[in-house]
């Protein structure tokens, strides 16, 4: 295995990572920063109502996009397996 190999499959691996990451915390982020505006119009500080929707959006976001997060991880688990050969040898 050559240190491209290593550097690429790395790569691959971070990028797989970023992409799973980025369906469930985008969302919530977005989510915090309309509540932030919100509390911050109307003068209400309350944490649960900070912590209650992001909570929701973020399980919105996995039940939405758990089918697409699922194919994702399995595709790329796959193309490791079936690469393997091709590394060791």
């Amino acid at each position: 295995m050559t240190p491209e190999s290593i550097i690429a499959l790395m790569g691959q691996s971070m990028q797989v990572t970023l992409l799973l990451l980025g369906v469930v915390l985008l969302p919530a982020l977005a989510g915090g920063l309309l509540v932030s505006l919100f509390q911050a119009a109307t003068q209400i500080n309350e944490i649960t109502l900070s912590f209650i929707p992001k909570l929701l959006i973020t399980v919105l976001a996995m039940v939405l996009g758990g089918p697409w997060m699922l194919q994702l991880i399995m595709g790329y688990t796959q193309r490791l397996y079936e690469n393997i050969p091709n590394m060791i040898g």
